[in-house]
C-alpha cells in the first residue's frame, strides 16, 4: 500500500506550546509560549520596560508569547518582575519537553549602538547564571536595574539551563539591558531549534538531560 505525503509522520515534535498559570499571595502570572512561532507578543505586566524587554525575546526569538501578570505593584516591581520570570522559565521548560532534536547551545553577540552584550546558553538540565552586567544607572524609567538579575536568575532555575551574560562594551543602561534581551533572544532561538541530524535523539553523550 503506498503512503502519501499527508500519512508520513514528522519524527520531530509537532506542537511546542505550552501554558502556565502561577498564583501566589503576591502575584497572578499566566504565560503562553510556542517554541515554533514569528514573534508575535502580547504582554501586560505591569511593568512597561519588563513588557518592552519580553517584546524582544519573542521578536528576536521568533517565539509566539502572551504573558498576562497581576501582582502588588503598589509595593514595587520585584515580587511581580520575578515571578514573570519563573512562570516564563517554566513554561520554556515544558514547552521543550524531553529535548530530543534540539540544537541544545546558543551563542549570540549583539549590538545596539555603544552597547556590546554576548550571551551563550545550554539546556543542560543544571541552573547555573554568570552575570556580567554593569549597569551603570539604578533605574531606566521607572524600572529598577537591578531587576534584570533578577529576572534572569528566576528564568534560568525553572528553565534548568546554564546561562552566561557578558558586556564588552555600554555605557548606556537602556542599551546594555535591551542588547542583552536581544542577545538572549537570538541564543534561545538558535538552541531550540530542530536539528535535522539529530532525529529522534537526546543532544547529550549521557542520554539525558
Amino acid at each position: 500500500m503506498q503512503i502519501s505525503d499527508r500519512q508520513i509522520l514528522s519524527p520531530f515534535p509537532t506542537s511546542r506550546i505550552a501554558s502556565v498559570h502561577r498564583t501566589t499571595g503576591e502575584t497572578d502570572v499566566h504565560v503562553t509560549i510556542n517554541l515554533d512561532g514569528t514573534g508575535k507578543c502580547n504582554a501586560a505586566t505591569g511593568i512597561p520596560f519588563l513588557d518592552h524587554m519580553l517584546q524582544q525575546i519573542s521578536s528576536h526569538g521568533l517565539i509566539d508569547l502572551d504573558v498576562q501578570a497581576k501582582g502588588d505593584l503598589e509595593i514595587d516591581d520585584h515580587h511581580t518582575n520575578e515571578d514573570v520570570g519563573i512562570t516564563l522559565g517554566q513554561a520554556l521548560h515544558q514547552a521543550l519537553g524531553d529535548k530530543k532534536g534540539i540544537v541544545r547551545f546558543g551563542n549570540f553577540l549583539a549590538p545596539l549602538d555603544e552597547a556590546l552584550i554576548q550571551v551563550s546558553l545550554d539546556f543542560s538540565g543544571r541552573p547555573h547564571i554568570s552575570y556580567g552586567l554593569q549597569i551603570p544607572t539604578q533605574r531606566v524609567g521607572t524600572y529598577d536595574t537591578q531587576l534584570v538579575r533578577e529576572f534572569f536568575v528566576a528564568l534560568v532555575n525553572h528553565s534548568q539551563m546554564t546561562l552566561h551574560i557578558r558586556q564588552l562594551d555600554g555605557i548606556n543602561s537602556h542599551h546594555i539591558i535591551e542588547a542583552t534581551f536581544k542577545a538572549f533572544a537570538r541564543s534561545i532561538r538558535m538552541a531550540v531549534e530542530l536539528d535535522p541530524r539529530r532525529v529522534g535523539t537526546i543532544p547529550s553523550s549521557k542520554g539525558v538531560l
